[in-house]
């Protein structure tokens, strides 16, 4: 399978994409353009919203409004984000890491995590956001956190360290996480695990960095599906559309050089493929 363009953005590094049914609309963010991005599959407009600061992962919240994860710390906005409350600082005694990669949970709680982008040390973590904006660390030692996403009925999270190129699955209770089981291993796979999501059947779809491609994995780990893309930085997927049956793929032009921007000059784009099976809706943030 092979996915389609759908908007010619060309973002310096395209990510954390979601659907928001509220008002049908595809976002993402460019993290190192700072700016957040929208799409309408009904009209096929698109747009591009200036942020103050690199945006990581970010949700809607269920009273209005938005939950951002910032490089620095975790803000709420105003849904015409032109208010800001800041709630926390991200692991302000180490100004080596940020935040990444970030979903909510079934229940709405924002579960985020960080990355060490100076040396890559294991030393970052991955936090949640509970309703009454409570904040836990679920994860020690992280040098890359991605591919934070959920099973259907909420069970298992799905978490990747990438640079272990491989996908755990942990059992995903109240008062945190369970024992962890190695999911999907990756060693043979071309590029390395970023973001994810989870579709009905609980396939999870993994954006493959440098892998030019996004990779289904069926309930026992095993790949069932590929979507090839043009370009080889894929960084996120999620399911959207009214029907939830279009799978939107952000892409990246980090650390591309001028060559590598003329094999693939599409690169930062978003994508879209209908692969046949439908995505599960993210719950609103609670908060």
């Amino acid at each position: 399978m092979e996915a389609r363009l759908a908007v010619d953005c060309r973002n310096r590094h395209g990510e954390g994409v979601l659907w928001n049914p509220l008002d049908r609309r595809v976002w993402w963010t460019d993290i190192h353009g700072q700016a957040l991005w929208w799409y309408e599959p009904a009209s096929e407009r698109s747009g591009r919203i200036e942020l103050p600061r690199r945006l990581c992962a970010f949700a809607p919240r269920s009273r209005g409004g938005w939950i951002m994860a910032f490089a620095d710390g975790v803000e709420l906005w105003s849904g015409d984000l032109l208010e800001a409350q800041r709630l926390f600082a991200f692991e302000p005694g180490n100004a080596d890491t940020r935040l990444n990669d970030g979903r909510t949970d079934r229940q709405g709680r924002f579960v985020v995590g960080g990355m060490n982008e100076a040396s890559g040390d294991p030393d970052s973590s991955v936090i949640r956001v509970n309703a009454d904006l409570g904040v836990e660390t679920l994860i020690d030692g992280v040098a890359c956190a991605n591919s934070t996403c959920f099973s259907p009925d909420g069970s298992v999270m799905y978490f990747a360290d990438t640079p272990e190129r491989r996908i755990r699955a942990y059992a995903y209770r109240q008062d945190g996480l369970g024992p962890a089981r190695v999911f999907a291993e990756m060693s043979a796979e071309p590029g390395l695990p970023d973001g994810s999501c989870v579709d009905i059947e609980g396939g999870v779809w993994n954006a493959e960095w440098e892998g030019g491609q996004v990779v289904r994995y069926g309930l026992d780990g095993r790949i069932t599906h590929r979507v090839t893309l043009p370009v080889p930085k894929a960084t996120c997927c999620a399911f959207g559309g009214d029907d939830l049956a279009t799978l939107f793929i952000t892409t990246s032009r980090l650390m591309s050089g001028a060559e590598d921007l003329e094999r693939a000059p599409l690169s930062g784009s978003l994508f879209a493929i209908r692969p046949g099976v439908r995505g599960v809706a993210d719950t609103p943030f609670a908060g």
